[in-house]
């Protein structure tokens, strides 16, 4: 079936062609139209309703003129604050730096005794000690393998196709080893774009889960070749609407949506499938007791064309133009043809050599730190509206919000190696992804593209749960098919289908909108669902037990009050309680007359600190 990034396809088509979907951006353009401006309105309200402990009036704004420039990030943001006049946030608490970039670097939240000693160092090089602690952890690969996963749509059962477990997990290994070994991004890319062999191995061949995403049923096999250009445009360039040009040219449909895409033509389109028109994927003639049953074998024909001869399947007729029938490869804006007949391999050098390709991980990544992408859609790019020396003439704006630092960003990326971990250390060093949450006084709706202060997210389903069992220090333990060890962290897991061998849990997860991978995105939005669950499912209940948990029991043994509320308030909400925090709560703990009470009153405690939206959020 065709893909989901499709947004539009020619009205005219449906006569010609009977079997293809409806239009989405005809049924409802302006669910495309402003996708933008929802990205921008999300950040906002969530910027402006969550609020921290903070006390009004102990706040107080940076000077963008004084802010600490550490590097390309600071000298464009700051300077583009002074000449809008906008101040920015204050540089984030320890407590708070330390717990978002805990959070975003590896989904765990920190340790008391990891906050008591960043607390208690006066290094002035702590927070930059503390970036490559995390960068060089386990939980960094858990983190970012998840983060992997959910690009490239890593399940076992996508509806397109039969990935199954075995598959999932040689992709799920082979992302993790790409992490250890700290692999470049355009090698990463390039390895996928051109994997072949079985795709149940674990080996170099796991790469082939990339290529087998593409097989495209009900049709013929040209949609597999659109849909592995449609996919990987789209997940590496950023170029969503390329599935749109693989239905229909961009004159006359794309002109609200994407000015360079309303400039090519389906015939360009093609050309570009083409360098994917010999790759070939055969599943495997083995007995049902055979280890390799229902996988596929990916490998590249010596010979093959992209032809236009088709009236059926899920995209509209290709019929000859210009009485051309067999189309051979052209890269899309530079009209580059492959060398040689290996035609999979010439599209992935061309591919990490295409400015989109830097554009596309800067504008990810920064997204993923920053919860708001410089341009917004991330895989709805428009390359005729991102160089800020070639700007388009109105009324067409230069799509990013800051265009000159996505360029200085994507660039840096590109010297840099495309390395994952510098880039990220990058970011997480500047002093803008430093700044607090809080701000003092007005935040107008007009700021929210300035980035002169961080914007909190809710935390994803996997880090909620593991927040959980981090604070409680219950651990979990799934059984996952296929792999030898228990799995103890939901950032583990291979997929959002897991755990299979606990419902309940899976369920929880799904409250919180983890997606699958295929039909259903990710999610941060929030309900009152969400809520009761956190309120009444055995995953918090039972955790928040002194007889189950060893961080409870322990509370419970220290003498003084106020020592038992610290700790509390730092395994919970990773900092130290305000003083109202503190008078409360050490209140209801000294009002216990036994032992017995006593506990009852640090279970409570521990419940109701989980239910305090700063629990739920990296801020």
């Amino acid at each position: 079936m065709r893909s989901a990034a499709c947004l539009l396809c020619a009205m005219s088509a449906f006569a010609q062609s009977p079997s293809v979907p409806e239009c989405t951006f005809q049924r409802n353009p302006d669910e495309l139209l402003t996708r933008q401006l929802r990205a921008h309105r999300q950040a906002f309200d969530t910027t402006t309703k969550f609020t921290t402990r903070a006390a009004k009036g102990s706040l107080r704004n940076l000077q963008p003129s004084a802010a600490p420039r550490r590097n390309l990030i600071d000298e464009y943001v700051f300077t583009q604050l002074e000449e809008r006049g906008i101040d920015a946030a204050p540089i984030s608490t320890d407590e708070e730096f330390l717990r978002r970039v805990t959070l975003d670097l590896t989904g765990r939240i920190p340790s008391p005794a990891d906050i008591r000693a960043f607390l208690a160092s006066e290094d002035p090089g702590k927070r930059d000690q503390v970036i490559e602690k995390l960068l060089a952890s386990d939980e960094f690969i858990d983190k970012w393998t998840m983060w992997f996963g959910d690009l490239l749509k890593n399940n076992s059962f996508p509806s397109n196709f039969d990935r199954q477990l075995a598959g999932r997990n040689a992709y799920y290994v082979y992302m993790r080893d790409a992490l250890k070994s700290d692999k470049s991004l355009k090698t990463f890319a390039y390895d996928l774009v051109t994997g072949f062999g079985n795709h149940f191995d674990q080996d170099y061949a796991a790469a082939a889960n990339y290529p087998i995403a593409s097989k495209t049923s009900m049709g013929p096999i040209q949609d597999t070749y659109d849909t592995m250009l449609s996919m990987t445009a789209s997940t590496f360039l950023g170029l969503g609407e390329m599935d749109c040009l693989l239905c229909h040219n961009g004159r006359g449909h794309l002109e609200q949506v994407n000015l360079w895409a309303s400039k090519k033509t389906r015939y360009e389109a093609w050309r570009m499938a083409a360098f994917f028109s010999r790759l070939n994927m055969p599943q495997r003639n083995v007995p049902s007791t055979d280890k390799y049953y229902r996988s596929y074998d990916v490998n590249d024909r010596t010979s093959g064309t992209y032809d236009l001869n088709t009236n059926w399947g899920n995209r509209p007729n290709r019929d000859p133009v210009a009485g051309i029938r067999n189309l051979t490869p052209e890269y899309i804006d530079t009209a580059s043809a492959p060398k040689d007949g290996a035609w999979r391999i010439a599209f992935a050098e061309m591919m990490v050599q295409d400015p989109m390709f830097a554009r596309n991980f800067a504008n990810r990544l920064w997204k993923e730190m920053f919860n708001l992408a410089l341009a917004e859609p991330v895989d709805s790019l428009d390359p005729a509206r991102l160089d800020p020396k070639n700007p388009p003439a109105e009324p067409w704006t230069l799509q990013a919000s800051h265009p000159e630092l996505l360029e200085q960003l994507a660039a840096f990326l590109k010297s840099y190696d495309y390395n994952l971990r510098g880039f990220l250390r990058t970011i997480t060093q500047s002093t803008t992804y430093q700044l607090s949450t809080r701000y003092e006084g007005e935040w107008k709706y007009d700021y929210i593209t300035s980035f002169g202060r961080h914007y909190p997210r809710r935390m994803m389903a996997e880090e909620i749960h593991d927040a959980v069992v981090k604070a409680t220090g219950v651990t979990a333990s799934y059984t996952v098919t296929g792999f030898t060890q228990p799995l103890n962290w939901a950032m583990q897991l291979p997929e959002p289908a897991e755990p299979r061998s606990n419902g309940a849990v899976a369920t929880f997860l799904n409250f919180f909108l983890r997606g699958n991978r295929d039909s259903q995105q990710r999610s941060s939005s929030q309900s009152l669902l969400q809520h009761m669950y956190l309120m009444n499912d055995s995953l918090v209940n039972n955790r928040t037990r002194i007889t189950s948990s060893p961080n409870l029991t322990a509370v419970s043994k220290m003498s003084s009050d106020d020592e038992a509320v610290d700790e509390l308030h730092l395994l919970f909400l990773s900092r130290m309680p305000t003083e109202n925090e503190r008078k409360t709560t050490a209140a209801l703990l000294a009002a216990a007359k036994d032992t017995a009470a006593r506990n009852a009153a640090i279970e409570d405690i521990a419940w109701a600190l989980i239910q305090k939206p700063e629990f739920l959020f990296s801020y």
